[in-house]
């Protein structure tokens, strides 16, 4: 029996979302979360088209741009980032083209979390604190390197361009990767190529996760995705201009405005712990939309699972110790998931 889809709930008229969607009160978002308007902080805009400009100083002052909403955000909007808004606009069709299908359809692309088969066209399964459910569906695989796609058995074979638009922006993508990875090493007084190296170099893994959040009858008592950092190095996402995606900061939470040709990066975990804590992994959350489909797509560059990360040494004297252990990335993830558990433990007692 296929496990009930968000997009079956939200397509079947109701008017109350069924209690595991409803959050905690101290979770839910307010009526102020899609204030959209120019007052108070914002996420930094980081223009990047000097960057092949071939002007030293330029690509300085990009650098330093980036070095510091990492460090004040964890987060960040990235204009003229080299990918061309045609591909981009391919990308998504691709995908609103596959969600769009019948979900009988979408089934034959199943995976089964619970089994720990977590490629392919899924639901989010409760594991948080609250038990609670998330209201969305999604479509998860890897991106890169090439040799660990698996197309034929993980990738969705509808439409009939998906494969060859998704490789291509993922080689893109790939590109941009090592420019951020370059310009945070170079800010920390670092060879370019240091981070990514660590991260893996040409076995730096690249998973794409289509987020797909149906119409909310109640979006005041739902979340698309609960507050969390990413366990990955970098996060790039992209979105159909419906808005959604908020930022914790300075204790409120703000809403991304949806700026047409932007990418949004977003620095993970991996890059907080190899910076010992000079650069943050964004705190961050998605909403959902009462009269709107929205649909994102994040790429997650992460390093190879067995790959140990921890503070760099050039990070570390006697004045600035450790702040995080040194790891693998799938013990990194396990921990998280440990902690999570345990913190579902406790509210169920």
């Amino acid at each position: 029996m296929a496990p009930a889809r968000v997009e079956t709930l939200s397509s079947s008229g109701l008017e109350s979302i069924p209690l595991e969607y409803v959050r905690p009160v101290e979770e839910r978002p307010t009526d102020s979360v899609l204030d959209l308007t120019d007052h108070g902080p914002q996420l930094p805009v980081i223009d990047f088209a000097g960057w092949h400009s071939g002007d030293a100083e330029e690509r300085k002052k990009i650098m330093r741009e980036i070095a510091e909403a990492s460090q004040e955000w964890g987060a960040m909007q990235l204009l003229n980032h080299g990918i061309s808004q045609s591909l981009i606009a391919r990308l998504q069709a691709a995908g609103k083209a596959f969600f769009d299908l019948p979900i009988k359809d979408k089934e034959k692309y199943a995976n089964d979390s619970g089994s720990g088969k977590i490629l392919g066209y899924g639901s989010k399964l409760a594991n948080n604190a609250s038990g609670q459910l998330e209201w969305e569906d999604y479509y998860f695989h890897i991106l890169w390197p090439e040799h660990k796609r698996d197309v034929a058995n993980t990738w969705p074979g509808y439409p009939s361009d998906y494969e060859e638009v998704t490789v291509a922006y993922g080689r893109e993508i790939r590109k941009l990767t090592a420019q951020i990875l370059g310009a945070l090493s170079l800010e920390l007084g670092l060879e370019e190529g240091r981070m990514e190296r660590v991260l893996g170099g040409e076995e730096l893994l690249m998973e794409l996760k289509i987020n797909y959040y149906p119409r909310c009858p109640q979006p005041e008592l739902a979340l698309g995705v609960e507050a969390h950092t990413d366990i990955s190095a970098l996060t790039f996402l992209l979105h159909n201009m419906v808005p959604g995606l908020q930022l914790f900061h300075h204790g409120k939470w703000i809403t991304a405005k949806c700026i047409p040709g932007a990418l949004i990066l977003q620095l993970g975990d991996q890059v907080e712990i190899m910076s010992n804590g000079k650069y943050s992994s964004g705190l961050h959350r998605g909403l959902v939309n009462k009269e709107k489909v929205r649909i994102s797509w994040a790429v997650f560059c992460c390093p190879p699972k067995d790959a140990v990360i921890g503070p760099m040494k050039e990070m570390v004297d006697d004045q600035n110790p450790p702040l995080f252990p040194a790891r693998t990335f799938q013990e990194h993830i396990d921990y998280k998931l440990f902690r999570k558990n345990q913190a579902k433990e406790k509210a169920t007692n």
